[in-house]
């Protein structure tokens, strides 16, 4: 294994291009979330009043992100997304104003909502451009490009941060917002610019129309209960690890805690899309989120944080396969005009169990400690587990199925008897 698969699908012409200013604006989509927490708490000094600005933000994206798909399947990402980005720096503008007139908490929730409403969803319109150029002989390389995919959005989520939490750090939190804005602005235009490798719109009304039932398959609807339940993964262990660090007098080992758990991912997915697998991608996640409910029953047996770091690199290796088998699995279940919807469902999705988990936790935690947090992460697990072991039996059950109730050609009768006078011909 190299990382030649990595330099050769991005030698493929328009692909360095496309992905490299879609890592871009993830940075600054990373930063945005937490640079409204830094922004309104500066001003306000009220963590209660930035987490409800940051929350409509959540909610907002969730909710318009697939709307706003929609919009990009049927007029092309090239129509679309430079007007979604100018509403977008309109809609920054419009909540620092509110911010710095020290405007109510409702009003500056509802700037909190339009800059989520109008954000773009940068990494499922990368990945419906890897779905496009990679089609026929090529399509073998796409579990590769959803892997480097995986790798753009954690290195993103690792510097955005950092980055917005230094400036906020130092006495400029309205900077921070601005910077994110920046770099969710430019590096969306400049994506959008890459007018070559974009997906072409569909336009006849019936294609659209079958397309978009491809999204209420059974198939893809289990994705995404996954992505539900890994968000719920996701949401319960932030609030737990916290917990635990706490609990053991460590508050401080939570954050080289995380910062583990991110680099095993990184590695882990690195390794995950060198390689060709042979098995089947429902085999595949089937195994790997076996591995990850068997290793989060580990949780309840550490004892201390280093001993959770150890069971905490050993899940945050499973995890970046189980992401890119989403993708791979979703850009075979539903229709290529709706990928773009498709890809940010499973987003809106995982984005929804964090949020929730983030409560349900909470309050685990608070009854039971953090071995609650980590029962809810453990059962998150669990259920992912079982839906894809579910799902390899559903993959061979209707084909056999149809076999059964193929119709069967009529036997042909012997020569003398569909000769014989009075007898009527096969049916």
């Amino acid at each position: 294994m190299s990382s030649a698969t990595y330099r050769n699908l991005l030698r493929t012409p328009g692909a360095a291009a496309f992905f490299l200013t879609a890592a871009v604006g993830r940075v600054g989509i990373a930063m945005t979330s937490l640079g409204i927490v830094w922004l309104v708490h500066g001003r306000t000094g009220s963590y209660a009043a930035a987490g409800l600005v940051t929350g409509g933000c959540a909610v907002a994206e969730a909710l318009a992100g697939p709307q706003v798909a929609r919009l990009i399947d049927h007029f092309g990402q090239t129509r679309v997304l430079p007007p979604a980005l100018l509403a977008h720096a309109a809609s920054v503008v419009t909540l620092l104003t509110l911010v710095a007139d020290g405007s109510p908490s409702w009003l500056m929730t509802a700037g909190g909502v339009l800059v989520g409403a109008t954000i773009p969803q940068l990494g499922a319109l990368s990945a419906a451009r890897w779905s496009a150029l990679l089609r026929g002989d090529r399509s073998a390389g796409l579990p590769t490009a959803f892997a480097l995919e995986s790798l753009s959005n954690a290195l993103g989520y690792l510097v955005g941060p950092a980055l917005v939490s230094t400036i906020g750090a130092g006495g400029h939190p309205a900077l921070g917002t601005v910077l994110a804005a920046v770099l969710v602005v430019v590096g969306g235009l400049a994506f959008a610019a890459q007018h070559s490798t974009a997906p072409p719109p569909v336009s006849a009304f019936a294609e659209r129309t079958r397309a978009r039932d491809s999204l209420l398959r059974p198939g893809f609807a289990v994705l995404v209960v996954h992505n539900l339940a890994i968000g719920v993964y996701f949401g319960a262990m932030q609030v737990s690890v916290t917990a635990f660090a706490v609990e053991h007098g460590a508050p401080d080992a939570a954050a080289p805690l995380f910062a583990v758990s991110s680099c095993s991912g990184l590695l882990a997915g690195w390794l995950y899309g060198l390689r060709r697998w042979r098995s089947k991608p429902r085999v595949q996640l089937a195994a790997a989120t076996a591995g990850l409910a068997l290793g989060s029953l580990l949780l309840f047996a550490a004892g201390s944080p280093l001993g959770l770091g150890f069971v905490i690199v050993l899940t945050g290796t499973a995890v970046p396969p189980i992401l890119v088998l989403f993708s791979v699995l979703a850009e075979s279940a539903v229709h290529q005009a709706v990928l773009t919807q498709a890809f940010t469902w499973l987003n809106s999705a995982s984005a929804a169990g964090a949020a929730g988990a983030a409560a349900i936790s909470g309050w685990a935690v608070d009854a039971s400690g953090a071995t609650g947090g980590f029962a809810a992460a453990t059962t998150a697990a669990a259920t992912m587990a079982v839906l894809a072991a579910a799902g390899i039996r559903a993959r061979y059950g209707p084909q056999r199925q149809h076999a059964r109730q193929e119709p069967t050609r009529p036997k042909r009768r012997p020569r003398d008897e569909r000769t014989m006078p009075g007898t009527q011909p096969p049916a």
